[in-house]
């Protein structure tokens, strides 16, 4: 059934039902909602309940309100605009409509970048691409692709350019479609490329009359074109090409490359594809919002980039823009410089929820069981759900926007704080008199009801978070890090860490807290560096061997060659260690971990006041060469800064960036007397654990 005619067969059943349930300034006020609806037949209803109200007189007061005989008027009210909400669809269903896209996007361009405007370059691309596919289309997805696709572009989108099914890539034949195009969207892998020569052929021998086509993400490459020549299938593609999403935007003021191996490639195995892939995102970047004048750097990886940057512009020299800069500065910041940082615990509230669930591609799952709750008291009789609870956090949600950058500490007071104030706004209600009030009030309930929803999904999650942060474990395995960051005993064997391996707890866990003593100690003594290596392989198998033999070829685990340690230089020159440190009402970016403040964010904010010459020491000790390079700008490009307007610098990470390190830059862009705001790029977004099982040789492995 129709929406339009859903609504008309409720015409005769609603008024009698919300007469005899709710209250006549309810229904005024639900009639008044109604009236504003696109839909022709809902607002004939309006006018059905309106007349209804008025034939009981409710403007001359003839019969007492329900108000005095339920405590909760109000909820009848937004349980018919949320049977409406889902009665009446868009327009034209499954079709992404400019409203519908606008809103889907605008968190993109709420910041001091508009980052929309990267996301229509990528989206414009892929709909060329599928044009190019004359036909009706079936996608065969590289799995891991999928997410970061979500970001820019809904199946809406695809649905529009006559794709019909999506599939994941797997082996053998591929399911059974009535399409003219089989699109592959995969990374060039050379294992990929055999999934797909198997499915290839599986379809030659059913002789279907089908066309090939494979998209490489996010470059093409001639390895995987020549595996698919020898076994045999390169002639049955008519198109390979390539998709270049480098950057994809997650926010308002970040953006990521996903590129899950990254620091993996560059410092094991000398694989500097990903630099390029960054030096060509910032190119792209540099052709939308304008020439970045300065670049500074700190390490290696850093140089790379900027060497390619440069040498890319001089390739290119005759086709400059002629865009004013957006950015002032771009900072490249080789996570080598900082290995400390992700090893920590982060504890704001988003760092938080990416420790103990997980944060992929801007979503987290979470335990159905907390959720459930929230359901109606007519529904607790069902079945708990099983399947976990899928949330998009991003600044699009107002409430999230407000207290992910908080210390966790400091979320309990946010969340009363905003559950008094959507309270108040329900109350407004009865002071609503008039029917222009009423209609006023009426028109905010969609959003009312938003937040109070939000709401309720915070509160659960953060009891979620807290039942682990309150715990015995999670205190002790704090207390153990804050003591290796404030240098205390990181040269002998910790008790704890012994205990943790005794009782088989998750290797990751161990092997961060042993990581992190060994670069709070510029390495360990090789007695205690082979005491800890064969505690670990005897209790949790000989395969992990050359987990430790990666970590150490990274400088995460390595034995001490010198016996001077330039870690507490670093740490009270950089003041990394704040005592007391406010968490509730931060006045430093030490709030992040409660009283460490990250080495990465740190040189950010020297960088800006009073400049890196003032900490040139403190440079030299710190891994990899510091640089300022400075691009030429097209004449008249040379932006006049206004009295009192911010600088805007993009600090690139590469090899990964935390939670915890985006809610410290953010502290900086929002400082009164900072100067400065902050656009976050990275090639991934990590944790303490999935930068840890990045290196690892056999992740699955891991102990329970």
């Amino acid at each position: 059934m129709g929406s339009s005619s859903l609504i008309c067969s409720q015409l005769t059943v609603w008024p009698r039902a919300v007469l005899l349930e709710v209250s006549c300034e309810e229904l005024a006020l639900f009639s008044c909602w109604l009236s504003d609806t696109p839909s022709g037949p809902a607002r004939k209803l309006a006018g059905t309940i309106y007349l209804s109200v008025f034939n009981r007189s409710l403007f001359a007061n003839k019969e007492p309100t329900n108000r005095h005989r339920r405590q909760e008027p109000i909820s009848t009210l937004c349980a018919l605009s949320e049977l409406l909400s889902s009665v009446v669809k868009p327009w034209y269903p499954g079709k992404e409509t400019p409203a519908s896209k606008a809103k889907m996007s605008a968190h993109l361009s709420y910041g001091r970048v508009n980052l929309n405007i990267l996301r229509e370059a990528a989206r414009k691309e892929l709909r060329e691409f599928l044009d190019k596919c004359g036909g009706s289309k079936a996608i065969v997805w590289d799995e891991y692709l999928t997410g970061p696709f979500g970001l820019i572009a809904q199946y809406s989108l695809l649905k529009e350019h006559e794709v019909e099914k999506m599939f994941t890539l797997k082996g053998g034949r591929l399911p059974a479609a009535d399409v003219k195009n089989i699109i592959f969207f995969v990374r060039p892998r050379l294992e990929l490329m055999d999934i797909i020569a198997e499915n290839v052929i599986s379809e030659d021998k059913m002789h279907s009359p089908r066309d090939f086509h494979i998209l490489f993400v996010p470059r093409r490459s001639m390895l995987c074109e020549q595996r698919l020549k020898e076994q045999g299938v390169l002639g049955s593609f008519i198109n390979i090409d390539e998709y270049i999403l480098d950057l994809i935007p997650y926010d308002g003021d970040l953006l990521s490359m996903e590129s899950e191996g990254a620091f993996r490639e560059c410092n094991l195995e000398s694989d500097q594809t990903s630099l390029y892939h960054t030096a060509k995102g910032l190119m792209t970047l540099q052709a939308l919002y304008g020439t970045i004048p300065q670049i500074f750097g700190k390490g290696e990886c850093a140089r790379h980039v900027a060497n390619m940057m440069l040498r890319m512009k001089r390739e290119f020299a005759g086709s400059q823009n002629q865009i004013l800069p957006v950015f002032d500065s771009l900072l490249l910041l080789d996570r080598n410089v900082d290995l400390l940082t992700p090893l920590a615990t982060q504890l704001t509230y988003e760092g938080l929820i990416d420790e103990v669930y997980g944060i992929t591609n801007g979503y987290v799952k979470l335990p159905p069981e907390k959720f459930s709750a929230q359901k109606k008291q007519g529904e607790a009789g069902k079945d708990l759900p099983t399947e976990p609870k899928k949330m998009q956090l991003n600044s699009a949600e107002e409430l999230y926007a407000e207290i992910r950058d908080k210390n966790f500490n400091g979320v309990g007071a946010a969340l009363s704080k905003k559950a008094k104030i959507i309270s108040a706004a329900f109350e407004e209600r009865h002071s609503a008199k008039t029917v222009g009030e009423i209609k006023q009030f009426v028109s905010q309930l969609p959003h009312m009801q938003a937040a109070r929803s939000s709401l309720a999904n915070h509160t659960s999650i953060a009891e979620l978070i807290k039942d682990i942060t309150t715990s015995e474990a999670f205190f002790e395995n704090l207390t153990v890090e804050q003591e290796f960051m404030t240098g205390v005993d990181t040269d002998k064997v910790n008790t704890y860490i012994e205990d943790c391996i005794a009782q088989k707890d998750p290797l990751i866990k161990i092997l961060r807290l042993v990581c992190m003593q060994s670069v709070c100690n510029n390495g360990l003594k090789q007695k205690m560096l082979d005491y800890y290596k064969r505690e670990i392989l005897q209790t949790y198998g000989y395969e992990h061997m050359l987990t430790l033999n990666n970590l150490e070829k990274t400088g995460l685990l390595k034995p001490q060659t010198s016996t001077r340690n330039n870690y507490p230089t670093i740490r009270k020159t950089l003041k990394l260690w704040m005592e007391d440190a406010n968490e509730q009402n931060p006045n430093d970016i030490s709030y992040v971990y409660s009283g460490y403040a990250p080495l990465s964010i740190r040189l950010t904010q020297v960088l800006a006041r009073p400049g890196w010459r003032s900490i040139e020491e403190v440079l030299k000790m710190l891994p990899g060469p510091h640089f300022e390079e400075r691009q030429q700008l097209p004449a008249g490009l040379h932006k006049k800064r206004q009295q009192g307007e911010n600088r805007t610098t993009l600090v690139f990470f590469l090899g990964g960036v935390t939670y915890a390190e985006i809610a410290a830059l953010r502290f900086l862009s929002q400082m009164e007397d900072g100067g400065t705001e902050y656009i976050i790029a990275t090639t991934k977004l990590i944790n303490g654990t999935s930068w840890i099982k990045s290196l690892m040789d056999r992740p699955e492995a891991q102990a329970p």
